[in-house]
């Protein structure tokens, strides 16, 4: 996941080191153009009540990119338009890929 995100970040600008966010929840990047990236892991997250607690709405609210792992636990407020990302790893194919563009109607 985090590796995926290294990615995306890089071809986005961002020249700060990209890293999983698993004990501080979030990690903030700044592109070239002076864009905010938000990188969060909920993995160790025990309650949604948590999440409202770091103010993850404002993060979504922001109009910045937001790159979620470990998302089940906040799925219910996740935002409507979104693009999932779901790997998997098999023996016989390595890693697969599914993307699913979410959009409000």
């Amino acid at each position: 996941k985090t590796t995926l995100i290294k990615e995306i970040c890089r071809q986005s600008g961002v020249v700060d080191e990209v890293k999983s966010p698993t004990f501080s929840i979030v990690n903030e990047y700044l592109s070239q153009k002076e864009k905010t990236i938000y990188h969060f892991d909920f993995y160790r997250l025990n309650s949604l009540e948590e999440a409202y607690d770091i103010g993850v709405e404002e993060y979504f609210d922001s109009g910045n990119l937001v790159f979620i792992e470990w998302p089940e636990l906040i799925h219910s407020i996740l935002p409507e338009n979104r693009l999932e990302v779901f790997l998997t790893y098999t023996e016989s194919e390595g890693r697969n890929y599914e993307i699913k563009v979410l959009a409000s109607s």
